[in-house]
């Protein structure tokens, strides 16, 4: 079966505002252009991110809680409470709802973006795991986990409708793929441009996947002289790949046929406001990341960035 696994895109917006902060240093009047770098709270330690129109959405690493941010104007509000358990991946739905990779808890939950209540949790695996990043697509989502050679899926229904709390499947990894080590292994996850498959990154080895997600076969993606490491979130605009290298500073962009088997390196996109970006997303035409800042022992005071630049 080849049943196309299209992409969602974030789409509605949220108004009901829970606590308002301002988290900008530079805020921009709404009639001029947006800033290009927004202050996330100190100490926040962000770690991905989802957009939906002017809006952007990070989760902290250290506590869990998710921060919405208007792009336009620099201003902040906490919309999920803290955890205790780590927000990595994000991705937001047509319908408002934020569905966030949970680290180190192994998990996996799904949030009303204008309430910030939890909607659904679901617990894919106990120590060791990472689960790390998320892609929404038609009639899935699915999350990767950095210390196991296997995807979640988990399945939507009609009207997106989510499944109960044991309602996954783990899907091994099978092919060309093979976990080394300890490392941060499988990273950031996005689909194909034709939609019928998924492609992964392998941090440790810079290494793109090509996966089937109904077997879990996969192979590598051909991009001739050219390897991603320390490769971090994925972002697919088109046929377009921007492959995220966080501790490199830079973003890698690469051109991909239909299926996603073959590409061909076009550009490195950096920034002198980059530092140690983790994952991207697009809004108001332009790329945005935050600055994971992995190099920077944290504290309750250290300052975090976001950092918007142009698309090529």
């Amino acid at each position: 079966m080849n049943r196309p696994l299209r992409t969602t895109l974030g789409g509605a917006l949220v108004v009901a505002l829970l606590t308002s902060v301002a988290v900008s240093p530079a805020q921009a009047h709404p009639a001029g252009p947006p800033p290009t770098v927004l202050a996330l709270p100190d100490g926040f330690q962000p770690e991905g991110i989802a957009t939906a129109g002017r809006y952007a959405y990070f989760g902290s690493r250290a506590t869990g809680a998710i921060q919405r941010v208007d792009l336009v104007t620099g201003r902040g509000t906490t919309i999920g409470a803290a955890t205790g358990t780590p927000s990595l991946g994000l991705k937001v739905d047509t319908r408002g709802r934020l569905f966030v990779a949970g680290g180190t808890a192994g998990d996996a939950r799904v949030l009303d973006t204008r309430t910030g209540d939890v909607l659904a949790s679901y617990q894919f695996a106990t120590a060791p795991t990472f689960v790390n990043d998320v892609i929404l697509t038609r009639d899935a989502a699915y999350f990767t986990d950095s210390n196991r050679p296997v995807l979640y899926r988990l399945p939507l229904g009609r009207g997106g409708a989510l499944p109960p709390a044991d309602g996954f499947t783990t899907i091994a990894l099978t092919g060309a793929y093979e976990q080394i080590g300890t490392g941060v292994n499988l990273n950031g996850i996005t689909t194909t441009p034709d939609g019928r498959a998924l492609i992964v990154v392998q941090s440790n080895t810079g290494t793109l996947y090509r996966v089937d997600p109904l077997t879990g076969v996969s192979t590598a993606v051909d991009v001739p002289g050219q390897t991603f490491t320390n490769g971090d979130g994925l972002l697919l605009l088109g046929r377009t790949l921007y492959v995220v290298q966080n501790r490199l500073n830079q973003i890698a962009v690469v051109t991909l046929n239909r299926a996603g088997t073959a590409g061909t390196f076009t550009a490195t996109i950096t920034d002198p406001n980059f530092d140690v970006p983790t994952t991207v997303a697009t809004a108001l035409g332009r790329l945005y990341l935050p600055n994971g800042r992995f190099t920077t022992p944290p504290t309750p005071t250290t300052p975090y960035t976001v950092v918007a630049v142009r698309a090529r």
